[in-house]
């Protein structure tokens, strides 16, 4: 009979959730009418999947005429809609960016780590502080 196969190396938690988060988006794609081939996606497909996630949030953002938009802890109930948090977003796109230079992208072609993806985290983080009304505040780096 042949030897058993190796044991599987438990992944970490991290690899785990870039190994399900790239799953997902490469599924996003095949869902796209027409399908979208992995080298022809660019950052216009990254923005598109991370619109289509916020479907999936669990944050509460404030719009501009909500009477608790701009406050930190408001006492009542709106119909404001639930979005996908900035951190949550950022830690999404800096796990889909290593994964697809995991899978043979290069990091020159890669759609995650493209100006716009940036700027659109930026906006999202921006709007949400507004909306809780709690200014981001950078953390320091230590020396």
């Amino acid at each position: 009979p042949p030897p058993p196969p190796p044991p599987q190396q438990q992944l970490s938690r991290y690899e785990s959730q870039k190994r399900r988060d790239w799953n997902t988006f490469r599924q996003y794609l095949k869902n796209q009418r027409p399908p979208v081939p992995l080298e022809h996606c660019n950052y216009s497909h990254v923005l598109d999947f991370m619109r289509y996630l916020d479907q999936f949030g669990k944050t509460k953002v404030h719009l501009r005429g909500c009477v608790f938009f701009g406050q930190p802890d408001p006492d009542g109930a709106c119909t404001c809609p639930l979005r996908q948090a900035w951190g949550s977003l950022d830690a999404l796109v800096g796990r889909l960016r290593a994964a697809y230079e995991g899978n043979g992208g290069s990091q020159e072609t890669n759609p995650f780590a493209d100006g716009a993806i940036r700027v659109y985290l930026r906006e999202v983080r921006d709007l949400q502080a507004k909306a809780r009304g709690i200014p981001y505040k950078k953390k320091r780096r230590r020396k």
